[in-house]
C-alpha cells in the first residue's frame, strides 16, 4: 500500500508513520506534504497513490482545497482536531477521518474501513462511482472558523483576566513554559502548549513560524533573506531572541503574509 501523507507537524508526522509501520511493515510512505501548495504540486507530477492521509489544517490552508486543485480519486483519510460540527460534515460526505492524537487502534480500523471501500470501488464501474463532494465540505469546514478561540485565560497575581486574541501579537515557548505577548508588550503565562494554540487560533491570523513562535499578522514589522533560503522575522514587540523561518516554511509563510 503506497500512501501519500499531508502533514504540517514534523512530530504528527513522525508519530503517524510509525503508528502505520507497527500495524503493516509493508506499507509505504511515499513523501510527506506540509502545505496545499506542496501536496498540489507533488500530486501534479507522480502516480497516484492507494491512499492519502491528510491533515486538515496545513501550513498555508485548509487541505481540502487539495482537492479542488487537483483531481484525486483514491480514498481520502483526514486528521483533524475539529469537533462534532466537522465531523458531521465528514460523514454526510463519507470521508473518513480521525481525531488528533491518532491513536494505534483508531488508524487501524481506519485502514480496514479503506480497504473495504478500496474493494468496493475495484467491483464498480468508473460511471458508477460516487464522487466526493470536497468544496461541500470545505465551506462546513470554513464556517468552523467562528470556534476558533477568541480570548485566552492568564493569571495576573491572584487573579484571571481574559486577552482578547485581537490583542495577541504573539506566543512563544521558553524553559518549558509557554507565553502570550500582546501588542503593548505584556507577557503573561499560559497553561497551553504551543501545539495547543495553533489548533485553537485562526491560521488566517496566527501563523505558526517555527517551533517556538506563534504570531499575529499585525505583529510582524519586517522579514529579511537569511541563508539557504531561510528567512529571518522582526515582530512588534521585539522579542527577546532571532525568529528564523525554515527554508521549507518560507514559501507558505509568504503566501500567508500576502493573503
Amino acid at each position: 500500500m503506497n500512501i501519500l501523507l499531508v502533514e504540517d507537524e514534523a512530530l504528527a508526522a513522525d508519530r503517524t508513520i510509525s503508528l502505520l509501520s507497527e500495524i503493516d511493515p509493508s506499507i509505504n510512505v511515499l513523501h510527506t506534504c506540509r502545505s496545499v501548495k506542496n501536496t498540489v504540486a507533488w500530486l501534479s507530477t507522480h502516480a497516484e497513490p492507494d491512499l492519502i492521509i491528510s491533515d486538515i489544517q496545513l501550513l498555508d490552508g485548509i487541505s481540502f482545497s487539495i482537492f479542488t486543485e487537483c483531481p484525486v480519486t483514491c480514498p481520502v483519510i483526514f486528521l483533524t482536531a475539529y469537533d462534532q460540527y466537522a465531523i458531521r460534515a465528514f460523514e454526510v460526505n463519507s470521508i473518513a477521518y480521525l481525531l488528533k492524537p491518532v491513536e494505534k487502534e483508531v488508524l487501524e480500523k481506519a485502514l480496514d474501513k479503506y480497504r473495504q471501500v478500496k474493494k468496493a470501488f475495484a467491483e464498480q464501474r468508473p460511471e458508477e462511482r460516487p464522487e466526493m463532494d470536497y468544496e461541500k465540505v470545505m465551506r462546513a469546514l470554513m464556517d468552523k472558523a467562528a470556534d476558533y478561540k477568541s480570548r485566552f485565560l492568564v493569571k495576573v497575581g491572584q487573579h484571571i483576566k481574559a486577552v482578547s486574541v485581537e490583542k495577541i501579537a504573539y506566543f512563544f515557548t521558553q524553559d518549558k513554559m509557554t507565553y502570550l505577548v500582546t501588542h503593548d508588550g505584556r507577557k503573561f503565562p499560559l497553561d497551553n502548549s504551543l501545539d495547543e494554540v495553533s489548533r485553537s487560533v485562526d491560521p488566517h491570523v496566527f501563523y505558526r513560524l517555527n517551533r517556538k513562535y506563534i504570531a499575529h499578522i499585525d505583529a510582524v514589522s519586517e522579514v529579511q533573506p537569511y541563508f539557504k533560503g531561510r528567512l529571518v522575522v522582526y515582530l512588534r514587540p521585539d522579542p527577546e531572541e532571532e525568529i528564523v523561518i525554515s527554508s521549507e516554511k518560507s514559501g507558505p509563510f509568504k503566501d500567508w503574509m500576502d493573503q
